[in-house]
Protein backbone atom coordinates (compact mmCIF):
# COMPACT_ATOMS: atom_id res chain seq x y z
CA UNK A 1 0.00 0.00 0.00
CA UNK A 2 1.23 3.78 -0.78
CA UNK A 3 2.74 4.87 2.22
CA UNK A 4 0.62 8.13 2.19
CA UNK A 5 -2.25 6.34 1.02
CA UNK A 6 -1.59 3.96 4.53
CA UNK A 7 -1.31 7.05 6.46
CA UNK A 8 -4.45 8.97 5.87
CA UNK A 9 -6.50 5.75 5.96
CA UNK A 10 -8.50 6.13 9.61
CA UNK A 11 -8.85 9.64 8.83
CA UNK A 12 -10.82 8.60 5.54
CA UNK A 13 -12.73 5.60 7.14
CA UNK A 14 -13.35 6.55 10.12
CA UNK A 15 -15.34 9.79 10.04
CA UNK A 16 -17.70 8.45 7.55
CA UNK A 17 -18.78 5.15 9.69
CA UNK A 18 -19.22 7.66 12.92
CA UNK A 19 -21.13 10.32 11.08
CA UNK A 20 -23.64 7.10 9.57
CA UNK A 21 -23.61 5.51 13.17
CA UNK A 22 -24.90 9.13 14.85
CA UNK A 23 -27.79 9.46 12.09
CA UNK A 24 -28.64 6.03 13.01
CA UNK A 25 -28.53 5.94 16.57
CA UNK A 26 -30.87 7.60 19.21
CA UNK A 27 -29.28 6.59 21.93
CA UNK A 28 -26.08 9.31 22.39
CA UNK A 29 -24.92 11.14 24.83
CA UNK A 30 -27.79 14.32 24.41
CA UNK A 31 -30.00 14.70 21.88
CA UNK A 32 -28.51 17.17 18.94
CA UNK A 33 -28.58 16.24 15.31
CA UNK A 34 -25.36 15.79 13.31
CA UNK A 35 -24.68 19.18 11.70
CA UNK A 36 -21.79 20.94 10.67
CA UNK A 37 -20.26 21.34 13.99
CA UNK A 38 -20.75 17.61 14.62
CA UNK A 39 -18.59 17.29 11.13
CA UNK A 40 -15.74 18.92 11.84
CA UNK A 41 -15.02 17.82 15.50
CA UNK A 42 -15.73 13.89 13.99
CA UNK A 43 -12.43 14.82 11.63
CA UNK A 44 -10.87 16.73 14.63
CA UNK A 45 -11.30 13.82 16.37
CA UNK A 46 -9.74 11.35 14.16
CA UNK A 47 -7.25 13.78 12.73
CA UNK A 48 -4.40 13.02 15.65
CA UNK A 49 -4.07 9.37 14.28
CA UNK A 50 -2.32 10.90 11.24
CA UNK A 51 0.70 11.36 13.82
CA UNK A 52 0.37 7.74 15.11
CA UNK A 53 3.61 6.44 14.37
CA UNK A 54 5.42 9.39 15.77
CA UNK A 55 3.19 9.95 18.87
CA UNK A 56 3.75 7.71 21.94
CA UNK A 57 0.53 6.26 23.98
CA UNK A 58 1.11 8.75 26.33
CA UNK A 59 1.41 11.80 23.96
CA UNK A 60 -1.71 10.21 21.67
CA UNK A 61 -4.21 9.02 24.99
CA UNK A 62 -5.06 12.28 25.58
CA UNK A 63 -5.53 13.72 22.57
CA UNK A 64 -8.07 10.97 21.63
CA UNK A 65 -9.66 11.10 25.05
CA UNK A 66 -10.32 14.59 24.24
CA UNK A 67 -11.73 13.68 20.59
CA UNK A 68 -14.06 10.63 21.88
CA UNK A 69 -15.45 12.70 24.81
CA UNK A 70 -16.17 15.97 22.23
CA UNK A 71 -17.57 13.16 20.41
CA UNK A 72 -19.81 12.22 21.96
CA UNK A 73 -21.29 15.11 23.74
CA UNK A 74 -21.62 16.63 19.74
CA UNK A 75 -24.21 13.54 18.82
CA UNK A 76 -23.32 10.54 20.46
CA UNK A 77 -21.78 7.83 18.00
CA UNK A 78 -21.43 5.87 20.98
CA UNK A 79 -21.13 2.36 19.28
CA UNK A 80 -18.44 2.84 16.57
CA UNK A 81 -16.46 5.70 18.90
CA UNK A 82 -14.44 3.09 20.24
CA UNK A 83 -12.71 2.67 16.88
CA UNK A 84 -10.68 5.15 16.94
CA UNK A 85 -8.25 4.34 20.21
CA UNK A 86 -8.71 1.04 19.04
CA UNK A 87 -7.33 1.67 15.84
CA UNK A 88 -4.34 3.64 16.94
CA UNK A 89 -4.18 0.96 19.82
CA UNK A 90 -3.42 -1.86 16.60
CA UNK A 91 -0.77 0.82 15.24
CA UNK A 92 0.97 1.01 18.25
CA UNK A 93 1.53 -2.72 18.85
CA UNK A 94 1.76 -3.47 15.40
CA UNK A 95 4.76 -1.48 15.28
CA UNK A 96 6.48 -1.18 18.66
CA UNK A 97 5.98 -4.53 20.18
CA UNK A 98 6.23 -5.64 23.37
CA UNK A 99 7.15 -3.42 26.13
CA UNK A 100 4.71 -0.58 24.48
CA UNK A 101 1.63 -2.90 23.99
CA UNK A 102 2.09 -3.73 27.99
CA UNK A 103 2.41 -0.19 29.25
CA UNK A 104 -0.38 0.34 26.68
CA UNK A 105 -2.79 -2.33 28.49
CA UNK A 106 -1.95 -1.12 31.85
CA UNK A 107 -3.22 2.85 31.11
CA UNK A 108 -6.02 1.61 29.20
CA UNK A 109 -8.75 1.39 31.67
CA UNK A 110 -8.15 5.10 33.48
CA UNK A 111 -8.25 5.93 30.01
CA UNK A 112 -11.38 4.82 28.83
CA UNK A 113 -12.88 5.61 32.12
CA UNK A 114 -12.05 9.07 31.94
CA UNK A 115 -13.66 9.06 28.21
CA UNK A 116 -16.88 7.96 30.00
CA UNK A 117 -16.82 10.16 33.39
CA UNK A 118 -18.27 13.18 32.10
CA UNK A 119 -21.96 11.69 31.15
CA UNK A 120 -24.26 10.49 33.38
CA UNK A 121 -24.98 6.91 32.72
CA UNK A 122 -26.46 4.46 35.47
CA UNK A 123 -24.01 2.35 37.06
CA UNK A 124 -25.13 -1.05 35.09
CA UNK A 125 -24.69 1.23 32.55
CA UNK A 126 -21.24 2.57 33.19
CA UNK A 127 -19.90 -0.93 33.76
CA UNK A 128 -21.31 -2.30 30.52
CA UNK A 129 -19.66 0.66 28.36
CA UNK A 130 -16.79 0.46 30.53
CA UNK A 131 -16.07 -3.23 29.74
CA UNK A 132 -17.22 -3.28 26.04
CA UNK A 133 -15.07 -0.31 25.23
CA UNK A 134 -11.84 -1.46 27.06
CA UNK A 135 -12.43 -5.21 25.63
CA UNK A 136 -12.45 -4.19 22.32
CA UNK A 137 -9.30 -1.97 22.67
CA UNK A 138 -7.49 -4.64 24.55
CA UNK A 139 -8.38 -7.29 21.56
CA UNK A 140 -7.14 -4.49 19.02
CA UNK A 141 -3.60 -4.59 20.84
CA UNK A 142 -3.47 -8.26 20.93
CA UNK A 143 -4.11 -8.58 17.11
CA UNK A 144 -1.22 -5.61 16.76
CA UNK A 145 0.83 -7.57 19.27
CA UNK A 146 0.22 -10.86 17.74
CA UNK A 147 1.63 -9.07 14.20
CA UNK A 148 4.42 -7.65 15.48
CA UNK A 149 5.55 -10.70 17.13
CA UNK A 150 4.73 -13.02 13.76
CA UNK A 151 6.60 -10.40 11.56
CA UNK A 152 9.57 -10.59 14.50
CA UNK A 153 9.91 -14.42 14.18
CA UNK A 154 10.00 -14.31 10.82
CA UNK A 155 12.57 -11.53 10.58
CA UNK A 156 14.56 -13.79 12.92
CA UNK A 157 13.95 -16.86 10.63
CA UNK A 158 14.99 -14.67 8.10
CA UNK A 159 18.35 -13.65 9.53
CA UNK A 160 19.21 -17.41 10.51
CA UNK A 161 18.79 -18.49 7.44
CA UNK A 162 20.74 -15.90 5.97
CA UNK A 163 23.63 -16.59 8.56
CA UNK A 164 23.49 -19.98 8.08
CA UNK A 165 23.66 -19.94 4.11
CA UNK A 166 26.39 -17.14 4.52
CA UNK A 167 28.18 -19.93 6.61
CA UNK A 168 27.96 -22.39 4.26
CA UNK A 169 29.30 -20.24 1.60
CA UNK A 170 32.22 -19.36 3.27
CA UNK A 171 32.82 -23.62 3.71
CA UNK A 172 32.26 -23.82 0.36
CA UNK A 173 34.40 -20.88 -0.98
CA UNK A 174 37.16 -22.70 1.84
CA UNK A 175 36.95 -26.34 0.12
CA UNK A 176 37.16 -24.67 -3.31
CA UNK A 177 40.09 -22.74 -2.27
CA UNK A 178 41.68 -26.15 -0.61
CA UNK A 179 40.83 -27.89 -4.33
CA UNK A 180 42.39 -25.76 -6.35
CA UNK A 181 44.98 -24.76 -4.52
CA UNK A 182 45.72 -28.53 -3.37
CA UNK A 183 45.73 -29.57 -7.94
CA UNK A 184 47.45 -26.60 -8.92
CA UNK A 185 50.08 -25.80 -6.42
CA UNK A 186 51.14 -29.71 -6.89
CA UNK A 187 51.03 -29.91 -10.30
CA UNK A 188 52.86 -26.30 -10.87
CA UNK A 189 55.69 -27.58 -8.24
CA UNK A 190 56.11 -31.06 -9.96
CA UNK A 191 55.97 -29.33 -13.40
CA UNK A 192 58.58 -26.97 -12.01
CA UNK A 193 60.87 -29.47 -10.58
CA UNK A 194 60.48 -31.70 -13.62
CA UNK A 195 61.34 -29.28 -16.54
CA UNK A 196 64.32 -28.02 -14.31
CA UNK A 197 65.42 -31.83 -14.50
CA UNK A 198 64.85 -32.09 -18.44
CA UNK A 199 66.76 -28.95 -18.89
CA UNK A 200 69.53 -30.01 -17.39
CA UNK A 201 69.50 -33.69 -18.73
CA UNK A 202 68.55 -32.54 -21.84
CA UNK A 203 72.38 -32.63 -23.43
CA UNK A 204 73.31 -35.44 -21.16
CA UNK A 205 70.86 -37.75 -21.01
CA UNK A 206 67.97 -37.87 -22.95
CA UNK A 207 65.98 -40.65 -22.51
CA UNK A 208 65.90 -39.22 -18.77
CA UNK A 209 65.31 -35.99 -20.28
CA UNK A 210 62.55 -37.07 -22.33
CA UNK A 211 60.97 -39.12 -19.39
CA UNK A 212 60.64 -35.92 -17.01
CA UNK A 213 58.87 -34.40 -19.90
CA UNK A 214 56.68 -37.01 -20.24
CA UNK A 215 56.35 -36.64 -16.65
CA UNK A 216 55.25 -33.27 -16.78
CA UNK A 217 52.88 -34.21 -19.50
CA UNK A 218 50.87 -36.73 -17.24
CA UNK A 219 51.23 -34.38 -14.56
CA UNK A 220 49.49 -31.07 -16.27
CA UNK A 221 46.77 -33.20 -17.78
CA UNK A 222 45.82 -34.86 -14.88
CA UNK A 223 45.85 -30.99 -12.72
CA UNK A 224 43.88 -30.14 -16.19
CA UNK A 225 41.31 -33.01 -15.52
CA UNK A 226 41.10 -31.92 -11.91
CA UNK A 227 40.51 -28.06 -12.53
CA UNK A 228 38.14 -28.56 -15.32
CA UNK A 229 36.07 -30.36 -13.07
CA UNK A 230 36.00 -28.32 -9.92
CA UNK A 231 35.94 -24.94 -12.30
CA UNK A 232 32.94 -26.85 -14.08
CA UNK A 233 30.73 -27.44 -10.81
CA UNK A 234 31.50 -23.07 -10.11
CA UNK A 235 30.50 -22.25 -13.80
CA UNK A 236 27.24 -23.90 -14.15
CA UNK A 237 25.34 -24.04 -10.68
CA UNK A 238 22.92 -26.79 -11.47
CA UNK A 239 25.81 -29.35 -12.17
CA UNK A 240 26.36 -31.94 -10.04
CA UNK A 241 29.72 -32.60 -8.68
CA UNK A 242 32.20 -35.09 -10.41
CA UNK A 243 31.08 -38.74 -9.56
CA UNK A 244 33.69 -40.60 -10.51
CA UNK A 245 36.26 -41.89 -7.89
CA UNK A 246 37.73 -39.73 -5.87
CA UNK A 247 41.91 -40.41 -5.08
CA UNK A 248 42.25 -41.84 -1.75
CA UNK A 249 45.07 -43.81 0.03
CA UNK A 250 45.59 -46.34 -3.27
CA UNK A 251 46.81 -43.22 -5.13
CA UNK A 252 49.66 -42.12 -3.00
CA UNK A 253 51.95 -44.12 -5.06
CA UNK A 254 50.68 -42.06 -8.18
CA UNK A 255 51.85 -38.73 -5.84
CA UNK A 256 54.81 -40.78 -4.78
CA UNK A 257 56.17 -41.45 -8.34
CA UNK A 258 56.46 -37.76 -9.12
CA UNK A 259 58.64 -36.78 -6.77
CA UNK A 260 60.87 -39.66 -7.20
CA UNK A 261 61.09 -38.61 -10.96
CA UNK A 262 61.91 -35.00 -9.62
CA UNK A 263 64.95 -36.60 -7.77
CA UNK A 264 63.63 -37.63 -4.19
CA UNK A 265 63.21 -41.31 -2.40
CA UNK A 266 59.92 -41.49 -1.20
CA UNK A 267 59.08 -44.54 1.01
CA UNK A 268 54.91 -45.07 1.30
CA UNK A 269 53.67 -47.56 4.51
CA UNK A 270 50.21 -48.00 4.48
CA UNK A 271 48.34 -50.61 7.07
CA UNK A 272 44.67 -51.07 7.32
CA UNK A 273 43.56 -48.80 4.46
CA UNK A 274 40.58 -51.04 3.99
CA UNK A 275 38.99 -49.70 7.41
CA UNK A 276 39.18 -45.74 6.20
CA UNK A 277 35.75 -44.59 4.58
CA UNK A 278 36.09 -42.93 1.24
CA UNK A 279 35.63 -39.18 2.83
CA UNK A 280 38.44 -40.03 5.27
CA UNK A 281 40.42 -41.49 2.63
CA UNK A 282 40.21 -38.49 -0.03
CA UNK A 283 40.79 -35.83 3.05
CA UNK A 284 44.00 -38.49 3.56
CA UNK A 285 45.14 -38.51 0.06
CA UNK A 286 44.88 -34.31 -0.08
CA UNK A 287 47.12 -34.11 2.93
CA UNK A 288 49.86 -36.33 1.74
CA UNK A 289 49.57 -34.65 -1.20
CA UNK A 290 50.55 -31.32 0.22
CA UNK A 291 53.00 -32.67 2.45
CA UNK A 292 54.96 -34.35 -0.17
CA UNK A 293 54.14 -30.89 -2.78
CA UNK A 294 55.66 -28.66 0.53
CA UNK A 295 58.95 -31.16 0.14
CA UNK A 296 59.60 -30.40 -3.30
CA UNK A 297 58.70 -26.63 -3.02
CA UNK A 298 60.75 -26.14 0.14
CA UNK A 299 62.75 -28.68 2.17
CA UNK A 300 65.44 -29.57 -0.54
CA UNK A 301 65.20 -33.32 0.82
CA UNK A 302 66.39 -36.54 -0.55
CA UNK A 303 64.01 -38.79 1.17
CA UNK A 304 60.75 -38.70 2.51
CA UNK A 305 58.60 -41.06 4.24
CA UNK A 306 54.92 -41.19 4.64
CA UNK A 307 53.35 -44.38 7.29
CA UNK A 308 50.05 -44.65 7.23
CA UNK A 309 47.80 -46.84 10.00
CA UNK A 310 44.20 -47.38 10.33
CA UNK A 311 42.59 -48.79 13.32
CA UNK A 312 38.40 -49.00 13.29
CA UNK A 313 38.78 -46.04 15.61
CA UNK A 314 41.53 -43.84 14.07
CA UNK A 315 43.85 -43.39 11.02
CA UNK A 316 47.34 -41.92 11.67
CA UNK A 317 49.33 -39.77 9.08
CA UNK A 318 53.32 -39.35 9.67
CA UNK A 319 54.91 -37.69 6.51
CA UNK A 320 58.33 -36.83 7.27
CA UNK A 321 61.63 -35.40 5.05
CA UNK A 322 65.31 -34.73 5.48
CA UNK A 323 64.93 -31.34 4.29
CA UNK A 324 65.66 -28.06 5.97
CA UNK A 325 63.17 -28.09 9.17
CA UNK A 326 63.88 -25.47 12.01
CA UNK A 327 64.68 -25.89 15.74
CA UNK A 328 62.68 -28.69 16.84
CA UNK A 329 59.41 -28.17 19.15
CA UNK A 330 57.51 -31.70 20.09
CA UNK A 331 54.09 -31.70 17.80
CA UNK A 332 51.06 -30.65 19.62
CA UNK A 333 48.63 -32.94 19.14
CA UNK A 334 45.75 -33.56 21.33
CA UNK A 335 43.82 -36.56 21.45
CA UNK A 336 40.81 -34.47 22.08
CA UNK A 337 39.13 -34.08 18.58
CA UNK A 338 38.47 -30.59 17.86
CA UNK A 339 40.32 -29.54 20.43
CA UNK A 340 42.58 -26.02 20.00
CA UNK A 341 45.80 -25.96 18.23
CA UNK A 342 48.63 -23.68 18.19
CA UNK A 343 48.52 -21.85 14.69
CA UNK A 344 50.06 -23.00 11.71
CA UNK A 345 53.92 -22.76 11.62
CA UNK A 346 55.71 -21.85 8.30
CA UNK A 347 58.63 -24.18 7.22
CA UNK A 348 61.91 -22.59 6.25
CA UNK A 349 62.61 -22.86 2.65
CA UNK A 350 65.39 -22.85 0.11
CA UNK A 351 62.96 -20.80 -2.66
CA UNK A 352 62.14 -17.89 -0.33
CA UNK A 353 59.14 -19.30 1.70
CA UNK A 354 55.77 -19.81 1.47
CA UNK A 355 52.24 -18.25 2.57
CA UNK A 356 51.48 -20.82 5.18
CA UNK A 357 48.56 -21.69 3.33
CA UNK A 358 49.38 -25.39 2.58
CA UNK A 359 49.68 -26.52 6.44
CA UNK A 360 46.51 -24.44 7.13
CA UNK A 361 44.36 -25.85 4.20
CA UNK A 362 46.13 -29.40 5.54
CA UNK A 363 44.54 -28.32 8.89
CA UNK A 364 41.43 -27.15 7.71
CA UNK A 365 41.09 -30.64 6.29
CA UNK A 366 41.86 -32.06 9.37
CA UNK A 367 39.37 -30.07 11.26
CA UNK A 368 36.50 -30.71 9.31
CA UNK A 369 36.64 -34.35 9.27
CA UNK A 370 36.90 -33.92 13.47
CA UNK A 371 40.51 -34.53 13.41
CA UNK A 372 43.56 -32.77 14.51
CA UNK A 373 46.95 -31.95 12.40
CA UNK A 374 50.46 -30.78 13.59
CA UNK A 375 53.18 -29.72 11.59
CA UNK A 376 56.76 -28.18 12.74
CA UNK A 377 60.93 -29.46 12.80
CA UNK A 378 61.06 -32.73 13.21
CA UNK A 379 63.68 -34.65 16.02
CA UNK A 380 67.11 -34.86 14.61
CA UNK A 381 66.40 -32.71 11.57
CA UNK A 382 64.21 -32.11 8.53
CA UNK A 383 60.19 -31.49 8.75
CA UNK A 384 57.17 -33.71 10.14
CA UNK A 385 53.85 -33.68 9.59
CA UNK A 386 51.24 -35.55 11.85
CA UNK A 387 47.92 -35.64 11.41
CA UNK A 388 44.97 -38.13 13.52
CA UNK A 389 41.30 -38.34 12.07
CA UNK A 390 38.55 -40.11 13.63
CA UNK A 391 37.26 -43.19 11.33
CA UNK A 392 33.66 -43.66 13.75
CA UNK A 393 31.93 -40.90 12.66
CA UNK A 394 32.97 -40.65 8.93
CA UNK A 395 31.72 -44.40 8.65
CA UNK A 396 28.14 -43.47 9.86
CA UNK A 397 27.57 -40.87 7.89
CA UNK A 398 28.60 -42.16 5.00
Amino acid sequence: MNPTLKRWLPVLVLPPILLLDGLLSDSGGNDQDVNALGVVITYLAVLPLLWRERLGFFALAPLLVGGVVALLWSYGPGTTVVAIPAWALFELARRNGRRETIIAAVALPPCVLASLLPFHMSGAEMISTLLRNLALCELALAVGYVMWHNRTALARDRAAHDADSERRLGEERLRIAREVHDVVAHAMVAINVQSGVAAHLLDQDTEQAREALLQIKRTSGEALNDLRATLGVLRDPDQAAPVGPTAGLEDLDTVAAQLRAAGVEVTIDVAGAELVPTPVGSASYRIVQEALTNVLRHAHARRATVMVRADPETLSLVITDDGVGGPYVPPDLSEEWGGEEPPPRRRPSTNGGGSGAGVRGMRERATALGGVLAAGPAEGGGWRVEAALPLAPARSAS
